[in-house]
């Protein structure tokens, strides 16, 4: 624990943690966890940020993500401590800017076909970027996620964060952003550099 850590502990100040994860799936079973992100991405639209809605979308797709284990490929996480609610949120908006900038990251609500084609292709590769922002201290998301015991721990942690209403921010996103874009091999390793497999 850091001096900082330690003079705010005696303080009382309150411990703001911002963290990102990353979880790369693969095989052909990716399509309905597009589905979920997409429907949930959609109502947090339509919420216009609600906590509570977003908080409830992110139990969703966490319980999606570990119901769909199999398919983790690799994985990856980073995150900060701060004791100023002004900086955690910088920090948030600077990790958004940065998830919504990989490739085919947001999903576009506004052109959804009319007659859809009867064979789209279906990608291999999903990329899920969770970030979010919570008082106190959960030592599984503050450790290393890349294997897949911790990365369960830390997803399960995260639902528990919304029914103990500790979240600040939440922000998904997710690589390709809709049925019918493909993420190839290359487009991965290229704006997913962090990865390591599980």
């Amino acid at each position: 624990m850091g001096l900082r850590d330690r003079f705010s502990k005696l303080t009382g100040g309150t411990r703001y943690v911002v963290s990102r994860l990353f979880l790369h799936l693969a095989g052909q079973e990716v399509a309905p966890i597009l589905g979920v992100l997409n429907r949930t991405a959609r109502s947090a639209m339509d919420a216009d940020g609600d906590l509570e809605v977003l908080g409830e979308g992110l139990v969703e797709i966490c319980q999606t993500l570990l119901q769909y284990d199999e398919y983790w490929l690799s994985a990856a996480n980073e995150g900060d401590v701060f004791w100023s609610e002004g900086e955690a949120g910088d920090y948030v908006n600077e990790l958004f800017t940065d998830s919504a900038q990989r490739y085919l990251s947001e999903p576009d609500f506004s052109n959804t076909p009319t007659d859809e084609p009867l064979s789209i292709p279906i990608t291999r590769n999903l990329v899920v970027m969770i970030t979010a922002a919570f008082t106190g201290e959960v030592p599984e998301l503050e450790t290393d996620l890349s294997n897949i015991t911790a990365l369960k721990d830390g997803l399960k942690a995260l639902i528990n964060l919304h029914y103990q209403e500790k979240l600040q921010a939440i922000q998904v996103h997710f690589s390709p952003a809709q049925l019918g874009d493909e993420l190839t091999n290359d487009q991965l390793l290229q704006n997913f550099t962090e990865l390591i497999p599980l």
